[in-house]
């Protein structure tokens, strides 16, 4: 008999937009510290405490193996996919390198200054919670505070994507940034870099203020930045 998940309560979802309200309620559940790689999910269960019918949760389902964080297995439903490592993690940011490059290098031919004043907003919240995250350590961090840097972070790349004004890109952005947030919340020994993500973001601003091909060049060394740590956390977790 399947577990039930941490995280749901007894919300039900009985306004418009049901399959879209149910995707991201599921969503946010895989995206949180409760949920181990292997957890199966069941669909009915997941129905029964979202108050709805099996066929948004399966079709909630359906898009979510499209992002890796779910897997399916014939005749034994869906788990939570296991965390990318390998040739998986360097084939993820091979992708989020020429995703985010290509985002930037549109957004940056567009209203620049709007862009980069959304981007200086995003990244003062940012800061300040990885200021907090500083004062306690990230291995003592509370689960709350973690994920209101990952969303912080999280937030700073989706304003360069709107700004890049193309739904292709938003989709592609959808698959890869849960991969690369969800791999690193699950890995557990990897050290503090929420500081060194907020500088990275900060010579990002300031290339914006440039030219494409400086911003072009801030977000491929930041990614590759990312890249680096993201190895090493996995490596520390194995």
């Amino acid at each position: 008999m399947a577990s039930t998940i941490p995280g749901f309560g007894a919300e039900r979802i009985t306004q418009r937009g049901l399959r879209d309200r149910v995707y991201d309620r599921v969503l946010d559940v895989l995206m949180g510290p409760d949920v181990e790689p292997g957890m199966r999910l069941s669909i009915d269960g997941l129905a029964r405490t979202l108050g709805v019918s099996p066929t948004p949760v399966r079709e909630a389902l359906v898009q979510l193996e499209r992002t890796g964080l779910v897997t399916r297995e014939a005749n034994k439903g869906y788990r939570v996919a296991p965390p990318l490592a390998g040739d998986q993690l360097e084939a993820l940011f091979d992708a989020r390198l020429i995703v985010e490059s290509g985002a930037v290098e549109l957004a940056a031919r567009g209203d620049v200054e709007q862009l980069r004043e959304r981007l200086v907003l995003a990244l003062s919240d940012q800061a300040a919670v990885a200021r907090e995250v500083a004062v306690v350590g990230s291995a003592q961090a509370s689960e709350e505070l973690m994920a209101r840097y990952f969303r912080s972070d999280w937030q700073f790349h989706q304003l360069i994507f709107d700004a890049a004004r193309n739904p292709f890109l938003l989709e592609m952005s959808d698959i890869i940034t849960t991969r690369v947030h969800r791999m690193r919340q699950i890995v557990e020994g990897g050290g503090d870099d929420t500081d060194r993500a907020v500088h990275e973001h900060q010579a990002i601003v300031d290339a914006l203020g440039s030219d494409p091909t400086s911003a072009v060049a801030a977000m491929r060394l930041h990614i590759d930045a990312v890249r680096l740590r993201s190895r090493a956390d996995a490596s520390h977790a194995g």
